[in-house]
């Protein structure tokens, strides 16, 4: 199998992670990782960081790595291996990712956005092996999705395809992608703790208790909102069942448009899916065009923890680069 190094750009933490992989055979083996804090640095430090990292990784163990992915949130051109302003990257504005690491690393480097990264490396890697029509929702911080059509990731013409969070799923509601009733303001880490504002509100007027009034706003999260609901608190559960009818729509939507065999959905569906799965199975019998969605499968990513050193390896090794 061939080597290969990954570098996984988030907003407060960076890591870099070296695997064997046999990308045709869906083989996956890491090898070693370092990760780094981002906060306070500027792009140019935090590449030489990483930088300087990877080359003590490939020393450590002895590698010969062929080429190296960067998986990184949006936007970003991925063809010039541009990193575009990201929300969540103050000061990266229009940074030459590719050519500065392949100036230190002196092998081919590739850029991708971090969902559709995911969605390569959850199709070859992890719950989407068998499958060659795969949406990956990412379900995190925000709501974004990559799509892999026909055994091929699809980007659309200039690399902005499976923006879903972005689809208006009522006409007012929680703001997500700078969008009120988005399905990123229902379907999000920070629209469930807007949601919550919502129903706190509400509950305060109408004399409803509820455990959440005990945290400060710096403690709300989708994980506390997700422990009091399972404690059978009645806001917190409200709040889970509200987002999980919102995310059965918006999966409606793309079940009937693209009519993929399975849609994965990371990070909080995979930690409360006990707390999405039957209302978002109603809505979907519901709303959805019954061949399609008998055909289609709803799992939660397999990768778990691990899937960003997954998604940064898979733009390393995938066919996408050919």
């Amino acid at each position: 199998m061939a080597e290969y190094l990954g570098f996984d750009i988030g907003g407060t933490k960076c890591a870099v992670v070296a695997a064997e992989a046999d990308w045709k055979n869906s083989i996956c083996r890491i090898i070693d990782k370092y990760r780094i804090s981002t906060a306070g640095k500027k792009w140019n430090s935090i590449l030489d960081l990483l930088g300087r990292a990877a080359k003590d990784i490939i020393l450590k163990n002895d590698l010969h790595p062929v080429s190296a992915g960067i998986s990184c949130g949006g936007p970003l051109d991925r063809k010039k291996g541009i990193v575009l302003s990201p929300p969540n990257l103050p000061g990266w504005d229009n940074v030459p990712v590719t050519a500065y690491m392949e100036q230190q690393l002196n092998i081919p480097v590739y850029l991708q956005n971090d969902a559709n990264a995911c969605a390569l490396a959850e199709w070859k890697f992890g719950a989407g092996r068998d499958y060659k029509n795969v949406l990956f929702l990412t379900f995190g911080t925000g709501m974004g999705a990559g799509l892999i059509l026909n055994g091929k990731i699809y980007e659309g013409f200039n690399g902005y395809a499976g923006e879903i969070g972005h689809i208006r799923l009522e006409k007012n509601g929680p703001v997500g992608n700078n969008k009120a009733g988005s399905f990123e303001g229902f379907c999000s880490g920070g629209g469930l703790v807007r949601l919550a504002e919502i129903e706190m509100k509400k509950a305060r007027k109408s004399k409803i208790e509820s455990a959440l009034f005990s945290l400060s706003a710096e403690q709300l999260s989708a994980q506390t909102i997700a422990t009091a609901a399972d404690n059978g608190d009645f806001i917190a559960r409200k709040i889970y069942e509200i987002s999980a009818e919102k995310l059965g729509e918006g999966l409606s939507i793309l079940i009937d448009i693209l009519n993929p065999e399975c849609i994965i959905i990371g990070s909080i569906f995979c930690r409360s899916e006990h707390l999405f799965r039957e209302k978002m199975e109603q809505v979907l019998r519901k709303e959805s065009l019954l061949i399609p969605y008998k055909a289609c499968k709803i799992l939660p990513a397999a990768l778990s923890d691990q899937l960003g050193d997954f998604a940064a390896i898979a733009v390393a090794c995938g066919d996408m680069n050919e």
